[in-house]
C-alpha cells in the first residue's frame, strides 16, 4: 500500500472521528460560553466543576477506549465472538466504575474547600458536581459504543449523534441557565442538567443504532448481557486500567494547573479555563488522528501485517505534525478575537479576563507540537496493545516533571500564570519525547 492511499485511508477514518471529537468538545464550550455569559462566579464553578467531572471520567474511560484496539485486533483475525464479548465487558466495567466514584461527586465541596478554592465558587461547584455526577455511568457506556462503532468503520453515526447532542445541549442550556420558555433560571445547575440530558440521549441513540442496524446484528452485542465473560473482563481490565490512569496522568496536569490558577484569582482561573477550552479544541483534531491510527494499527496487528503497520504510522504522525502547525498560525495570529468569543464584553469583569485570556492563548501556541505528537504516540501504543510502560511515562512526564516545574516557575519564582503555563509546555514535551521513541522501539 503507498503511502498516499494509507493517508486517505487515515483521513477518511479520521475525519469523521476528528468531527465527533470536535463536536463533543462543543459540548464543552457551549457550556463555557453560555455560563460566561451568565456571569464570572458561575464560571468558575463549571470551569472547576467540569474539569474534575472529566478527571473522573477519563479514568472510566479507558476501558472504553481499550474496546477499540480490541475489537479492531479480533476484526483483524476474523473472529466476530470476541468483538461481541470485548465489549460487552468493556460496558460492564464501565458501568461499575461510574456507580462507584459517585460519592467523590457528592462530597466534592468539602474537598475543593480543602484545595484552597474560594468558599462561594466550591459552593456552587459542589451543586454542580452533585448533578452531573449522575451522568458517569451513562457518559462511560456511550464511549464503549463509540469506540465499538468506530472500530467498526462505523464513524459517521458517532459524527451525527453528537451533532445532535450539541443542539439538544444548547437548547436545554437556554432553557435552564437563563430561565427561558418558562423554565426556572437554574444558571450552573442547569448547565449540569443539560449535560446529563445530553448524555442520555447520546445512549439511547446508539445503543438503537448498535442493536438494531441489520448489517451489526451478526455481533449480537445486547444478547444474554447479563453473562459474564471473565477471559474477556480481565483482558479489558488489563488494558484498559493503564489508559485510564495515562490519561489522568495528564488531565492532573491540567487540573492541578487549574487549581493553582484558583490560588492566584478568579479572574485568571476564568481566562485559563477559556484558553484551555480553545486549546482543546485543537486538541480534538490530534485524538480524532489518534483513535484513527488506533484502529489502522491494531488491524495491521492483528493480521501480521508489520511493513503495512509501520508505514501507517509514519503516515499519521505526519497528517498530526501538519495540523500542530496550522494550530500555531491559528493561536499567534488572532488570540484576542478567539477569547472574546467567550465572553459578555459589556461587564465591567470582561477586560481583565480577555488581556489575561490573551496572553495565556500565545501560550498555548507553544505546546501544541508536543501535545499533538503525543496523544499521536498514545494511540499507536494502544494500536498494538502496549498501554502499561506508556502509563508510566506518563506519569513521569506530568506528575514528576510538569506540575513541580509549573509550580516552581509560577510560584517561587514568581511568574504567575504565565509560569504556570510554561510548566506545561516542559512537561508534554516530555511526554511527547519518551512515548514516540517507546512505539518506534517496539515496531522497528
Amino acid at each position: 500500500m503507498t503511502r498516499s492511499a494509507h493517508a486517505r485511508e487515515t483521513l477518511v477514518l479520521g475525519l469523521p472521528l476528528i468531527g465527533s471529537h470536535l463536536a463533543q468538545m462543543a459540548l464543552h464550550v457551549t457550556d463555557t460560553v453560555m455560563v460566561g455569559w451568565y456571569g464570572v462566579v458561575s464560571l468558575a464553578a463549571v470551569v472547576l466543576g467540569a474539569s474534575s467531572f472529566f478527571i473522573v471520567f477519563v479514568v472510566g474511560s479507558g476501558f472504553a477506549k481499550a474496546v477499540m484496539p480490541m475489537v479492531a485486533a479480533a476484526l483483524g483475525r476474523e473472529d466476530e465472538t470476541q468483538v461481541r464479548r470485548d465489549t460487552r465487558m468493556g460496558i460492564w466495567l464501565s458501568i461499575a466504575f461510574g456507580v462507584a466514584v459517585y460519592p467523590i461527586f457528592w462530597w466534592s465541596g468539602p474537598i475543593l474547600l480543602a484545595l484552597g478554592q474560594d468558599p462561594e465558587v466550591s459552593a456552587l461547584a459542589r451543586d454542580y458536581m452533585r448533578i452531573v455526577g449522575l451522568g458517569m455511568v451513562p457518559a462511560l457506556v456511550v464511549t464503549v459504543l463509540q469506540s465499538y462503532l468506530s472500530a467498526l468503520h462505523r464513524t459517521q453515526v458517532v459524527l451525527w449523534v453528537t451533532l445532535v447532542a450539541v443542539a439538544v445541549n444548547v437548547g436545554v442550556n437556554w432553557a435552564l441557565i437563563f430561565g427561558n420558555w418558562g423554565f426556572p433560571e437554574l444558571g450552573a445547575r442547569g448547565a449540569a442538567i443539560a449535560t446529563v440530558t445530553v448524555q442520555l440521549v447520546s445512549l439511547a441513540a446508539l445503543g438503537l443504532y448498535a442493536h438494531l442496524l441489520p448489517a451489526l446484528r451478526r455481533f449480537h452485542l445486547f444478547q444474554r448481557f447479563w453473562r459474564p465473560d471473565w477471559p474477556a473482563l480481565r483482558q479489558v481490565f488489563r488494558l484498559g486500567l493503564p489508559i485510564g490512569l495515562t490519561g489522568l496522568a495528564e488531565g492532573g496536569l491540567f487540573q492541578a494547573s487549574a487549581l493553582m490558577m484558583g490560588w492566584i484569582g478568579t479572574v485568571e482561573l476564568a481566562a485559563h479555563g477559556i484558553a484551555l477550552e480553545v486549546a482543546a479544541l485543537t486538541f480534538m483534531l490530534h485524538v480524532g488522528l489518534s483513535s484513527a491510527a488506533t484502529i489502522r494499527i491494531a488491524r495491521f496487528d492483528g493480521q501480521g501485517e508489520r511493513q503495512a503497520l509501520r508505514q501507517a504510522a509514519k503516515v499519521a504522525v505526519v497528517i498530526s505534525l501538519g495540523v500542530a502547525i496550522a494550530s500555531v498560525i491559528l493561536f499567534l495570529s488572532a488570540p484576542r478575537p478567539i477569547v472574546a468569543l467567550f465572553l459578555d464584553l459589556s461587564k465591567p469583569e470582561s477586560a481583565a479576563i480577555l488581556a489575561y485570556g490573551t496572553v495565556l492563548l500565545g501560550l498555548a501556541a507553544l505546546f501544541q507540537l508536543a501535545d499533538g505528537m503525543q496523544v499521536m504516540a498514545l494511540g499507536l501504543l494502544r494500536g498494538v496493545q502496549d498501554t502499561r510502560v506508556p502509563m508510566w511515562l506518563a506519569a513521569v512526564s506530568y506528575w514528576l516533571i510538569g506540575i513541580p516545574s509549573s509550580y516552581v516557575l509560577a510560584f517561587p519564582m514568581g511568574y504567575g500564570g504565565v509560569g504556570l503555563w510554561l510548566g506545561l509546555v516542559v512537561g508534554l514535551v516530555c511526554a511527547a519525547a519518551s512515548l514516540m521513541w517507546r512505539f518506534w522501539r517496539l515496531v522497528s
